[in-house]
């Protein structure tokens, strides 16, 4: 992509500022990106409130990452999924005509 493609934007996780130079197809993920960050560091700082900034930090980026994994094989395992329905369908079909 060239330089007219992309976008300056300006994220704040928690208090800290974070300037990028993003695909502007792809400034919404990161703006909800950086929503989900806030929101998870924002429920870890409430339920923690005595714990270092750096241990939420952590909590956060395990949550992320959690969510992401769950992501990965929740999709993977999705064309598995349609084709055992193909088949099912199939044999259903084939044993209805008997």
């Amino acid at each position: 992509m060239s330089d007219d493609d992309k976008q300056n934007i300006t994220l704040f996780l928690d208090a800290h500022q974070v300037k990028l130079k993003v695909d502007r197809d792809k400034e919404p993920i990161y703006r909800e990106a950086a929503k989900r960050v806030n929101d998870a560091y924002g429920r870890y700082s409430r339920k923690l409130p005595n714990q270092p900034v750096e241990k939420l930090w952590v909590l956060t980026a395990l949550e992320m990452a959690v969510n992401f994994q769950s992501d990965v094989r929740e999709k993977n395992i999705q064309p598995v999924l349609e084709k055992v329905q193909e088949l099912t369908t199939k044999i259903d079909n084939t044993l209805n005509k008997t």
